[in-house]
């Protein structure tokens, strides 16, 4: 019975399609039966539903947000509309529409944030770097393995980041770094250097992933 994979994966069908015939996975892991694919689409579909009611519900919420609302609830519903661009680059299909509408509310909630600040020479200046920081972090996002990763309940285990980490492509791999520090980076390379001296028949991609992790532990 031939797999049916899906155009825009979830984060479950995802991880399966990372582990498919690839030998830096335990021997176990590199076959997808149908059953397995079948329930990991099931369950990316009903987190995509869970998403999109509580999407809905938070649209709602920020239109209504009127010009005198409360800081705290202007800076909860901020925190939540990236919480959701978040959420949306790990889901199934195709969500580009949703995060460019997550990206237009935000812009509208910080106009209110920057209103409240008035002249505040240091709380505008806190809030540009804010952006900037926000327009770095959904630049992230357009890779599934660092939304994969960012996830807190990831379908990457522990001992699966490595591998993971080695199949990616060249531009996710850069990516991914960002989001450990150097002593990370450093036990990550040593840790790869194992798991491919350990593995038979290594893809030339993976060695050539591990001297990019090690370039990235050593700048």
């Amino acid at each position: 019975m031939p797999l049916r994979f899906s155009t825009f994966p979830g984060k479950r069908e995802r991880h399966l399609l990372r582990k498919q015939h690839n030998p830096l996975f335990p021997e176990n892991q590199r076959t997808i039966s149908p059953a397995q694919l079948e329930e990991a689409q099931r369950l990316d579909h009903e987190e995509l539903v869970e998403f999109i009611s509580a999407f809905r519900a938070l649209v709602h919420e920020a239109m209504r947000l009127q010009d005198n609302a409360d800081s705290e609830l202007i800076l909860s519903i901020k925190e939540r509309l990236d919480q959701t661009y978040e959420q949306a680059a790990r889901m199934v299909d195709d969500q580009h529409e949703i995060q460019a509408g997550v990206e237009k509310l935000v812009a509208v909630v910080m106009q209110a944030v920057k209103k409240g600040a008035g002249n505040d020479a240091v709380a505008l200046q806190e809030l540009a770097d804010e952006e900037a920081a926000r327009t770095a972090h959904y630049a992230l996002l357009t890779y599934p393995l660092v939304a994969d990763l960012l996830d807190p309940d990831s379908v990457i285990e522990a001992h699966e980041l490595l591998p993971s980490l080695l199949s990616a492509s060249p531009e996710a791999l850069q990516a991914a770094c960002s989001l450990f520090d150097q002593a990370q980076l450093e036990a990550l390379a040593e840790s790869g250097k194992q798991l491919l001296e350990q593995t038979a028949d290594i893809p030339e991609e993976a060695k050539a992933r591990l001297q990019e992790l090690a370039r990235h532990r050593d700048n």
